[in-house]
C-alpha cells in the first residue's frame, strides 16, 4: 500500500513549505473557539448562555452525534444531556477502539451517515478525538476509499454537513486544538497521520472534572505527550513568536503540575492546569509541528504497543542532543525554566538533567530497554523501525535533517540509554 507521505512530490514540497522564507511571506495561526472551566456543562439555565447554547446557534438541524469509547462513555450522558437541553436530538457511538483502527473508524462513519448529524461531538482521549475526526471524513466524503492517500496539501472538503466539537477527557494529545488525526492501519501495523486545516475542530470544550478519573500511568503518559509536543514545537523550523510563546507556557506548566497530578489525581488545580497545558501545546505544535520525538515514538509505539505519550516522551533527551548541533532554540526553554550556566553547553546539559529528573519523579525509565522491549524483538524490527521513523510526517519538521544511518544510531542509543554524541 502507498500512503500520501510516501509520495516523492509531497516529500519534496513539505520541506520547502516549512522553510522560514515561506513562513515570512504568509503565516496562518489557527485555533478552535474554546470554552474552559468547571461549569462548561451546567445542570440548568444560568445567567449567561452556556457553551452548548452558543454552539446551537450554528446548527439548523440540531442533530448531535456523540463519539466516545468504553472508558469515556461515563461522561457522554452529561454532554448529550446538555445538547438535548438545548433542543438537540442525540445519538451516541461508544465503540471507538484504542489507536483508532481504520476499520473501526469506517464503522463510526457509517453510523454518522445513517444518523445525518449537523454536529459531531468527540468525548474522550486522543484515540476518540482522532477516530471521530477520521470518521467525520467518511461522513463528509463518502468518495474517499482510503484515508491513507489523503494529501495534506489539498483541502479535505469538510464542514459542509457537520461542524466538530472536541471534549477531551485526558490531558495529553491536544487533538482538540489541531488539524491532525492519527489512525492505525492494522493490515500493515502502521500509524497513519492525517493532517489538514479542515480537521481543526470548530469548538473545544475543556471540563477539568472529566480528567479526574485518569489513573496515574495514564496521567504520566498523556503528560509526557504534552511535554514532547511543546518542547519539539520550540525547535521546529516552522516555530515563530506565537507558537514559541505558548509552547514555552505549556512546558512550564508540565514541570510544575504534572508531578502533582501524578501524585494526587484529585488535585483539582493540577488537573485543570494540565488540561490547559495539553490544549496550549496542541495549539503550539498544531501551528508549527512536532518533530523527531513523534517520528520515533510513532514507530516504537505501533510496533511494540507502547503508550503513545510514553513512547514520544522518552525520546526527548535523545532528539534534543541530536538537534543541538544545528539549533540553539533550546536556550529559550532554559530561560523560561530559569536554567543558568556559564556556557550554552552547560545550560543544555542542565536542561537534559531536568527532563530526566522529571522522568524519575514520574517513575519513567530513561531508555527503551527498561520499557520492556526485548533485545531480540528490537533487532528483528530494526529495519521497520527505521522506515517508519524516516517516513513519518513529523520527520519533515526536524531542525536537523536525519539519515537512515543516524536514525538507526539514535534508536540503538535510546535502547541502551546512551547520550547522543554525533
Amino acid at each position: 500500500m502507498t500512503y500520501w507521505f510516501q509520495d516523492e512530490g509531497i516529500k519534496g514540497l513539505l520541506p520547502l513549505a516549512t522553510a522560514s522564507a515561506i513562513g515570512g511571506l504568509t503565516t496562518a495561526f489557527n485555533t478552535p473557539q474554546m470554552f474552559i472551566g468547571s461549569n462548561v456543562f451546567p445542570a440548568g439555565p444560568g445567567i449567561l448562555p452556556s457553551p452548548v447554547e452558543m454552539i446551537a446557534n450554528n446548527c439548523q438541524k440540531k442533530r448531535a452525534f456523540i463519539v466516545t469509547d468504553e472508558f469515556s462513555n461515563r461522561f457522554a450522558p452529561k454532554v448529550s444531556g446538555n445538547f438535548e437541553m438545548n433542543g438537540f436530538t442525540t445519538e451516541t457511538f461508544s465503540n471507538i477502539l484504542p489507536e483508532a483502527p481504520m476499520e473501526n473508524v469506517r464503522e463510526c462513519g457509517e453510523a454518522m451517515t445513517t444518523f445525518e448529524p449537523d454536529i459531531i461531538v468527540a468525548v474522550g482521549g486522543g484515540s476518540v478525538m482522532d477516530g471521530a475526526k477520521a470518521a467525520w471524513i467518511h461522513y463528509e466524503r463518502p468518495d474517499v476509499e482510503d484515508l491513507g492517500t489523503l494529501s495534506p496539501l489539498q483541502p479535505f472538503g469538510l464542514k459542509k454537513k457537520a461542524i466538530f466539537v472536541a471534549v477531551p477527557t485526558t490531558s495529553g494529545t491536544g487533538s482538540e486544538c489541531t488539524g491532525v488525526s492519527v489512525v492505525h492501519d492494522t493490515k500493515t501495523d502502521r500509524k497513519i497521520p492525517l493532517a489538514n486545516g479542515d480537521l481543526l475542530p470548530n469548538y473545544a470544550i475543556l471540563c477539568p472534572e472529566f480528567t479526574m478519573t485518569m489513573p496515574p500511568k495514564l496521567t504520566v503518559g498523556t503528560g509526557l505527550d504534552v511535554l514532547a509536543h511543546a518542547m519539539d514545537s520550540v525547535m521546529t523550523p516552522t516555530s515563530n513568536e506565537l507558537t514559541e510563546a505558548i509552547s514555552i507556557a505549556a512546558i512550564k506548566m508540565v514541570f510544575k503540575y504534572l508531578p502533582r497530578a501524578y501524585r494526587n489525581g484529585n488535585d483539582r488545580e493540577a488537573r485543570h492546569r494540565m488540561l490547559m497545558a495539553s490544549s496550549i501545546a496542541g495549539i503550539g505544535f498544531g501551528n508549527s509541528g512536532a518533530a523527531l520525538t513523534h517520528s520515533f515514538g510513532h514507530s516504537i509505539g505501533s510496533i511494540f504497543d507502547i503508550h503513545h505519550g510514553l513512547a514520544v516522551g522518552i525520546f526527548i533527551p535523545y532528539v534534543f542532543q541530536f538537534y543541538k548541533e544545528v539549533s540553539d532554540s533550546y536556550l529559550e526553554i532554559c530561560h523560561a525554566l530559569k536554567i543558568d550556566g556559564k556556557t550554552d553547553k552547560e545550560r543544555f546539559n542542565k536542561l537534559i538533567k531536568k527532563v530526566k529528573e522529571l522522568f524519575k519523579t514520574l517513575d519513567v525509565p530513561f531508555n527503551l530497554k527498561d520499557l520492556g522491549i526485548e533485545k531480540k524483538a528490537f533487532e528483528n524490527n530494526m529495519e521497520k523501525l527505521i522506515l517508519y521513523s524516516i517516513e513519518d510526517i513529523d520527520t519533515f519538521f526536524t531542525p536537523r535533517p536525519i539519515t537512515k544511518d543516524q536514525c538507526e544510531k539514535i534508536l540503538r542509543y535510546a535502547y541502551e540509554g546512551k547520550d547522543i554524541d554525533f
